[in-house]
Parts: C-alpha cells; structure tokens; sequence
C-alpha cells in the first residue's frame, strides 16, 4: 500500500504533467482563435479557411496511427521533444507564409504534432495515477483541459491580430510545455496499445452512440475551427471574440456534470433528444440574437456549449452500456476515430454554408446537424430497445484528445 509521502510525491508530479498539459492547451486555444481571426484579416474565403481548418484533424487521425511507433522507436522525452519544436515552429511559419494552401499544409503537421504531444504526457499520467486516484487524475485532466483551451481565448487581446505576435506568443507556450516532461524523473512508460473494434460492429452495438460521436466531431470541429472567424464577421471586437469563444468553452466545462448526473437516472436516449433539441433552438437564438447586445449572445453561447460538450461523453455512455468492462477501451478508441472522421467534415461544411449565408452559416449549420441528430433520436426511440436506468453504466466527464487518455478512464478495467 502506498504511503502518505509516496502519494504526495505522486500528486507532485501529476501536478507538474498537468501544468505543461494547461500551457500546451492554453497555447492551442490561442492558435485556433488566432488563425480564425486572422484569415478573416486576410480576406480567405469561408471555404479556404474551412479548408486550412480541417486539415488540422486530417493530421491529427493520421498521427493517431503513426505516433505510436515513433513513441516507441525514439521514446517519449526525444518524440515529445521534436514534436513540439516542430508544432512551435509551425506557428512562427503561418504568421511568414501568409497563403491558405501553406496553412493548409502547416495545420496538418501541427495536427499530427499535437496528438504526439498528447500520447506522451498522457503515457506518464497514466503511470503516476494511483489506481485509487484515478478517476479523480481524469476529472482533474478533463478541468485543466477546457479551462486551459478557454483561457487560451483571452490572448487574443495580446498585440494585434494582423501582426506576430500572437502566433509568436502560440510559439513560446508550445515550448514552454516541453519543460515539465523535459525535468520529469519518472521513468518512461510504456506506450498504451488500443486495438479498435470495427467501425460496423461499433454501429451494431450502438447506432446511436456511434451517430451521436459523428455528429459531436461535425459540431466541434466546426466551433474550433469556424467559431472566431464567425464572430469577427458579424461584427464582435477580439474582446469579443474571446468572450464568445471563451463562453462556449467554458459552458461545456462546467454543465458536463449537471448533464452528466441526469443520464444516470434518465433513459439516455431521452435525454440526447432534448439536449440536441435545446442547443439548436439556442443556435438559432445566437444567430437572431447577433446583432442584439452581446451579453445575450455570450448567454447562448454558453448554454450551447454547456449543451453541445456533453454529446461526446453521451455517445461513450451510451456505447459502454452495452459492452463488457474489457471492451470500453477498444470501443473508446475507436469512438474517437469516428469524431475525428466527423472533425475534419465539420469545417468545410460550415464554411461552405458561411460562403452561401454570410457569418450566420455557422449557426444554420449548428441548428441542422443538431436537428437531425435529434431526430434521428427520435427514430432510434421507436426501433431501439431501452435498456434499464439501473442498468446504465456511469456518465464520466470526456474528452477528446489521444486513445492513450482513455486508460485513465475509471470505467476502463484496471491494468
């Protein structure tokens, strides 16, 4: 059994993995709002920079598969160490080559960085988490997360938008990340290996779970990458830029536990129905409200992203509530493949329909694959089978990020 000093050590160390995690995340929320904000400057058409946008989850699922082996064949702190000067120096190049095609290349390198640097840090939590810790390192994992990316939102404020020094300041917290792993004592770990479950027997197991982590990758991928450029086009100042990119983040951080408490006591089928139908009544509220105070605008972006945020951890829910303990981490990873296929989609879509609409697009893109989700909801209510509210597997607050986070799950079985 642990002692109180091997634990406090312990947390030490958690804590430290967790500050390089927030400094990386701050940096990211930073560089998608950035980008967004200066390819409206820049004049790109909606559909170049839903392009530019969407090669970032492009790099990101191939890197999925291909970090893995570089993990193991040069180690964590050497991968970790390339990878993040590479992803640093990205940033430095979009602010010199200022052409959507550069971007385009440059985002899905930075994708294919991030999911690395991800796999790394997430290797060395899932070392240091006490087993009977665990949930609690996941929760403090899943915090750091959206807050880091909702902080990250403020920087904008930083030095002008169509100059260096907000892609520059993307640069120096991509670097200063580094520092905690580079000074970290604990051992290397070994490298998570998911085997995933196909994406047919994944869809036999759950049509509704497999859809619903579809459509939260066309809703998020499209936020990050479509949502700041959305609000300078209607007319919000950085400040509020940040507020309403901030608001959404941070709305999803703090309404996944209420959301997540009322699936564990409600058919959960239900429940996606009516989350689904509140955020796009509230997508189109923001699209009416846009031209209305800003408070009001702000309020709906929070309540939406307090909404929409929660569609993810549904869709894992209701996937593990019919699958064996030792199948939630092959289900999971392969989930997370199928929200990244619905990330890279997302943008181009959205930015087709901002080209056709104008900024409000975004919106009537929201409120359409919200709508039809539920209902699809609805058809799956009448053809589906309900399964016992007691028989429900507990909600856990998710994120998305590498398949190796999802180790730390509690509801993974222990190794």
């Amino acid at each position: 059994m642990p002692t109180r000093t091997d634990l406090s050590d312990t947390w030490a160390a958690v804590f430290s993995l967790l500050l390089g995690i927030g400094i990386l995340l701050v940096g990211v929320g930073l560089f998608f709002t950035a980008l967004g904000l200066r390819a409206g400057i820049e004049q790109f058409s909606t559909i170049a920079t839903g392009l530019v946008m969407s090669s970032y989850f492009v790099g990101f699922v191939v890197g999925t598969f291909v970090c893995p082996a570089m993990i193991r064949r040069a180690g964590h702190i050497r991968t970790f160490s390339a990878l993040a000067s590479i992803a640093s120096t990205t940033a430095i190049v979009h602010a010199i080559a200022v052409d959507p095609t550069v971007w385009a290349a440059l985002r899905l390198v930075t994708g294919f960085c991030m999911v690395g640097l991800y796999m790394v840090m997430e290797s060395w939590l899932n070392v240091l988490a006490p087993k009977v810790a665990r949930g609690r390192v996941f929760a403090a994992y899943v915090a750091v997360t959206l807050l880091a990316l909702g902080t990250g939102q403020f920087l904008v404020l930083v030095g002008d938008v169509g100059g260096f020094v907000q892609l520059g300041v993307v640069s120096i917290l991509l670097s200063l990340a580094l520092v905690p792993v580079a000074f970290t004592r604990t051992p290397e770990p070994r490298l998570l290996v998911v085997t995933k479950v196909s994406l047919r027997r994944l869809y036999e197991i759950s049509p509704l779970g497999t859809t619903a982590a579809f459509s939260s990758g066309l809703l998020n991928g499209a936020f990050f990458g479509m949502g700041a450029l959305y609000a300078s086009r209607i007319g919000l100042s950085d400040s509020g830029v940040a507020a309403f990119m901030s608001a959404t983040i941070f709305g999803g951080a703090l309404l996944q536990w209420p959301v997540g408490h009322l699936s564990d006591h409600y058919d959960r089928r239900r429940l996606l129905t009516l989350v689904c139908t509140l955020a796009a009544v509230l997508a189109a509220l923001a699209d009416a409200l846009q031209s209305a105070a800003l408070l009001w605008l702000i309020v709906c972006a929070f309540l939406y992203g307090g909404l929409v945020f929660t569609i993810y951890g549904l869709s894992v829910a209701l996937v593990n509530d019919w699958i064996t303990q030792d199948e939630v981490l092959e289900a999971a990873s392969t989930l997370l493949l199928v929200h990244g296929a619905g990330a890279v989609i997302g943008p181009i879509i959205a930015g087709l329909l901002m080209e056709a609409l104008g900024a409000g697009g975004l919106m009537v893109y929201f409120s359409l694959v919200l709508a039809a989700l539920a209902l699809y909801c609805v058809w799956r209510l009448r053809v589906g089978n309900a399964l016992p509210v007691t028989q429900q597997q507990s909600y856990v607050n998710t994120i998305i990020s590498s398949p190796v986070a999802l180790e730390m799950d509690p509801r993974t079985p222990d190794s």
